[in-house]
């Protein structure tokens, strides 16, 4: 499994960053935080946490990596504030 994944790897870690709109897209379409992660509560009491599953997803750091890129991208670049994006 880990070498049919292995260009994939390679080819996201090969995007660059060069467009506004692009960078943007990406920010809205790669989430800041797993979106897996929850606590179970009954009666405002936790009763166990499910942990974020997105460590498990075999693309995580390519995925954030890319995410990263187009934010330092947005920010440096276009000089745009990246707040609304890391939420």
């Amino acid at each position: 499994m880990e070498s049919l994944l292995q260009p994939l790897r390679q080819q996201l870690d090969s995007i660059e960053i060069r467009d506004a709109e692009l960078a943007r897209a990406l920010c809205k379409l790669i989430p800041s935080q797993c979106p897996f992660a929850r606590d179970i509560q009954i009666f405002g009491r936790t009763l166990f946490r499910i942990p974020p599953l997105c460590k498990i997803n075999p693309l995580y750091e390519q995925l954030m990596g890319l995410r990263f890129r187009s934010l330092v991208y947005l920010a440096d670049v276009c000089g745009e504030d990246v707040t609304p994006y890391c939420y």
